[in-house]
């Protein structure tokens, strides 16, 4: 009896434990895609409220000119090198809908050579400008996991900025220019959300309405003063305002119902 007592229990336990193996192995083997893929298909809601938003957006450019003419001057040669930094923040009140704010810092320098008035000017200058934009965002997902997503962003932006420019011709004379500046923004800009790994996003944002309003005070060779007030209202896709930029979504990671 008593043999056939462990007989049995050995017959019960070895389909189970055969079982688990099976399943560890599965689990084992399953690749990175269908890991990620049963992620995002179980446990993902990034546009849930309570859910807390960072981003970076970044720009560059770097631009050799040479006889170009330009609006306010002619550029015999020289080279214009900018770049911006946006540090983003935000909160979602309720699903797919946030409130956030956005920091800016960006910077442009220019040293070349220009033609004014028939005579060669040696310039070099340098602009720095910071924005904080209070914002708005709604998002729309275009697939049902929600890895993939469309999000209209409304801002409020303000910004300060300075200029500092200095022109030397015929080697002594020279012209020394500062210039302070206030921004005011109205503006929407959609974009694309695409989730490559679990919180981490990258985000492609573009400008494409807005009123701008934009004050200049001038004061050259600390003497001369002069003030140019700007109102611009623009419809329409500029490429040079595409922001590319990475996102991290606390919170994103919660059963679905």
């Amino acid at each position: 009896m008593k043999h056939l007592l462990i007989l049995i229990t050995l017959i019960l336990i070895l389909p189970v434990g055969g079982m688990a193996q099976e399943n560890t192995r599965n689990e084992g083997t399953r690749t990175p895609y269908e890991l990620m893929s049963s992620y995002y298909a179980e446990q993902f809601k990034p546009f849930q409220k309570k859910n807390i938003y960072t981003g970076l957006a970044f720009s560059l450019s770097d631009k050799n000119l040479s006889n170009v003419n330009q609006l306010v001057r002619n550029v015999v040669n020289g080279k214009d090198k900018a770049f911006s930094i946006i540090l983003k923040g935000g909160y979602y009140t309720g699903d797919y809908a946030m409130v956030g704010l956005n920091f800016e810092y960006a910077q442009e320098t220019f040293e070349g050579t220009l033609l004014r008035d028939a005579d060669t000017v040696q310039s070099n200058s340098i602009s720095r400008y910071y924005n904080f934009t209070p914002n708005v965002r709604s998002t729309v997902p275009l697939t049902k996991t929600e890895r993939l997503s469309f999000f209209t962003e409304v801002g409020l932006a303000f910004g300060v900025g300075n200029t500092l420019t200095r022109n030397t011709k015929n080697l002594d004379e020279i012209e020394t220019s500062y210039t302070d500046e206030f921004n005011f923004r109205v503006g929407i800009s959609p974009g694309i959300t695409f989730f490559a790994i679990e919180n981490f996003a990258f985000e492609v944002q573009l400008d494409v309405l807005g009123y701008e309003l934009n004050v200049k005070n001038k004061e050259t060779n600390g003497i001369e003063q002069s003030r140019v007030v700007t109102n611009n209202i623009d419809f329409n896709i500029n490429l040079l305002s595409l922001k590319l930029g990475l996102a991290y979504y606390f919170g994103a990671s919660k059963k679905r119902n």
